[in-house]
C-alpha cells in the first residue's frame, strides 16, 4: 500500500478549519455570554435556517448545563484535532 503526500494546499486548508475550531472553543471558554447570546439570538431569529431549532432551544434553558456540557465536548474536540494537525503536518512533511 502506498501513501501519497497531502498537497500544501490540503494541508492549509485544513489548518484553517482547525483556527475556526480553535477559535469558536476560545469564545465558549474566554466570552462564554456572548458566545451563548450571540448562538441563542441566531436560534431565535425569524425566520429559521435551522430544521432542529426547538431542539436546541430547549437544550439552551438551562444555561449552566449547557455552558458545562459544551466545555466538555470542547476539550474532547481540542484533543482531537490537534492530533488530527500534528498528523496531516507529519504526512505532509515526511
Amino acid at each position: 500500500m502506498t501513501l501519497t503526500q497531502p498537497t500544501f494546499g490540503f494541508v492549509l486548508v485544513f489548518l484553517f478549519f482547525s483556527l475556526l475550531f480553535f477559535r469558536n472553543t476560545y469564545e465558549l471558554w474566554f466570552k462564554t455570554d456572548a458566545y451563548y447570546q450571540d448562538i441563542y439570538t441566531s436560534l431565535t431569529r425569524e425566520p429559521s435556517i435551522y430544521p432542529f431549532r426547538k431542539f436546541f432551544l430547549k437544550r439552551m434553558e438551562n444555561k449552566e448545563r449547557w455552558v458545562r456540557w459544551q466545555r466538555i465536548f470542547s476539550v474532547l474536540g481540542l484533543m482531537a484535532v490537534i492530533a488530527a494537525d500534528v498528523l496531516v503536518v507529519l504526512a505532509y512533511i515526511q
